[in-house]
């Protein structure tokens, strides 16, 4: 099969051991994002397979109207809103589903949220100028962590708060904070005690439809002056703007984000959370890991191969590989 592995920023998929499980096929990787669906069409239109990284390349049925050839998609871990599964079925084209792994998400979770409490990117500026201590810190240990969503990366987060000291507690839906009570942990009282309260709030909230602003600038403008928000989630999960207007106002006093709206990743020219010194922000870093890069194309490899053997396996439109045998 000929097959497209683009949006590889690192140029680091070839490097990875499980690249060897492609060994036999055809395999074309691009380094940059198309958000153009007439030249991404363009680059796509002579491949059998793409393999796309997480979120970072859309599949509408613009694009797909203009690749005939393409009869696979394979996803490195879940398949989410960004691949319009509707449109691949109407175009006779199989999406296979990965696997994923919370942990690097929530390592860099953490990491933020000790950076940002210890003032340690301004720090080590600071020393490389010539220049020594200029931040009091603040630790963790006794401190209010609240977690929106107790899922495979908020749990994980949860426990670094426990094991830190930290009073943890967690909002969400029910299933949710029902997970949460039955590991030990507290669901806050309300939506506004979990704002007003919290001392650091991190959001893991998986992005669709019904969650996109589900942030308010209300929610926002409770919380405490000294208070951090982490977003290691997905930028739309705040309401369009409002993260940068409370940040000006001082509530909270401080956000470290990894993430930005999707049609705008990769940044190009900037971004206003760039320019504020209360804001500490990476470029969509979370999975970025090479253990966990392993484990995403690994399987998404491993999809290939099997379809190329014609044992098509996690399809998550199985309608498709009817109408092909027909």
């Amino acid at each position: 099969m000929r097959i497209a592995i683009p949006d590889d920023y690192q140029d680091c998929v070839r490097g990875l051991d499980c690249f060897g499980k492609l060994a036999g096929h055809e395999v074309t990787v691009f380094h940059d994002t198309l958000h153009d669906p007439a030249a991404l069409a363009e680059r796509l239109q002579d491949f059998d397979a793409v393999v796309l990284t997480r979120e970072r390349t859309r599949v509408g049925p613009e694009l797909l109207s203009r690749l005939p050839r393409l009869k696979l998609i394979s996803q490195t871990g879940k398949v989410a809103g960004h691949v319009d599964l509707a449109a691949c079925t109407a175009h006779g084209v199989a999406v296979a589903d990965g696997r994923g792994s919370g942990a690097a998400t929530a390592e860099l979770t953490w990491a933020l949220l000790l950076a940002s409490r210890r003032h340690l990117v301004d720090e080590a500026n600071r020393l490389r100028a010539g220049q020594w201590q200029g931040h009091l810190g603040q630790q963790l240990f006794g401190q209010w962590l609240g977690i929106w969503s107790y899922g495979r990366i908020g749990s994980q987060v949860a426990r670094y708060g426990r094991a830190f000291g930290m009073q943890v507690w967690v909002w969400g839906r029910e299933a949710s904070t029902a997970a949460a009570r039955a590991d030990g942990f507290d669901v806050a009282p309300s939506r506004e005690a979990f704002f007003a309260e919290s001392d650091a709030v991190c959001l893991h909230v998986r992005l669709v439809p019904q969650t996109q602003g589900l942030v308010t600038r209300a929610d926002l403008a409770r919380m405490k002056p000294g208070a951090v928000l982490v977003n290691t989630s997905r930028s739309e999960l705040i309401e369009d703007g409002a993260l940068v207007e409370a940040l000006r106002a001082g509530r909270p006093g401080f956000a470290a984000v990894d993430v930005f709206d999707q049609d705008l990743e990769p940044l190009q020219g900037g971004h206003p959370l760039l320019d504020l010194p209360n804001a500490l922000c990476t470029p969509h870093i979370g999975y970025v890991e090479r253990d966990n890069y392993e484990h995403y194309f690994g399987t998404a490899f491993d999809n290939i191969v099997a379809f190329a053997r014609g044992e098509p396996r996690n399809i998550v439109n199985p309608e498709v590989l009817g109408a092909r045998a027909g």
